[in-house]
C-alpha cells in the first residue's frame, strides 16, 4: 500500500525514518554475521560463545527496531502498532519476534546447543521474510517519493 501524501510527508520528516534506515543496515549485518556463525558452528562445532554473542546482539537489535518502529508508526499512521498501512509488516514482525525470542528462551533454559542453533535458524528465516517485507516497502516509498518530486518539478 502506498502512503497518502500526508503520510509520505510525515514519513519524510520523521527522525524515526532515519533511525530505522540506519538500524536496518546494522540489523542486516548482524543477520549475515549470525547466519555465518550459526552455519559455522553447526558444521565445525567451533566458537559457540562468539556465535551466541552475535545471535543475542541480533535479537536485541530486533527488539530495538521494533520499539523505534512503533514510534515511527505512531508518527506516520497515528497508532503504535498494527496500523492499517503496516498490518502485514507488523504481523511479520510479530512472527519474527516470536522466532527470535524462542532462541533466547533456549539459551535461558539451557537447552542443548543443537536445539539453540535450530531455534536461531528458524529465527533467521523469520527475520529474512520480515526484512524482505520492509525492503519492498522501502523501495515502493522511494519510488512514490520520486514521482511526487517529479510532479512538483513539472508543475513549476
Amino acid at each position: 500500500m502506498d502512503y497518502t501524501p500526508e503520510q509520505l510527508e510525515r514519513r519524510n520528516r520523521s527522525v524515526w525514518t532515519r533511525v530505522q534506515g540506519i538500524g536496518a543496515g546494522i540489523h542486516f549485518l548482524l543477520f549475515l554475521a549470525s547466519t555465518f556463525m550459526v552455519l559455522r558452528f553447526v558444521t565445525t562445532g567451533q566458537d559457540y560463545e562468539l556465535t551466541t554473542a552475535i545471535c543475542v546482539a541480533k535479537v536485541l537489535m530486533l527488539y530495538f527496531m521494533t520499539v523505534t518502529g512503533m514510534f515511527w508508526e505512531k508518527e506516520v499512521y497515528g497508532q503504535y502498532f498494527l496500523a492499517k498501512g503496516m498490518l502485514w509488516e507488523d504481523v511479520g514482525n510479530i512472527i519474527s519476534l516470536a522466532g527470535n525470542t524462542s532462541y533466547l528462551v533456549t539459551l535461558i533454559v539451557g537447552a542443548e546447543k543443537s536445539v539453540q542453533m535450530m531455534a536461531m535458524g528458524v529465527a533467521l528465516v523469520t527475520f529474512l521474510i520480515n526484512f524482505t517485507q520492509f525492503a519492498i516497502r522501502g523501495v515502493r516509498a522511494a519510488r512514490q517519493r520520486r514521482l511526487a518530486q517529479a510532479r512538483l518539478s513539472s508543475a513549476r
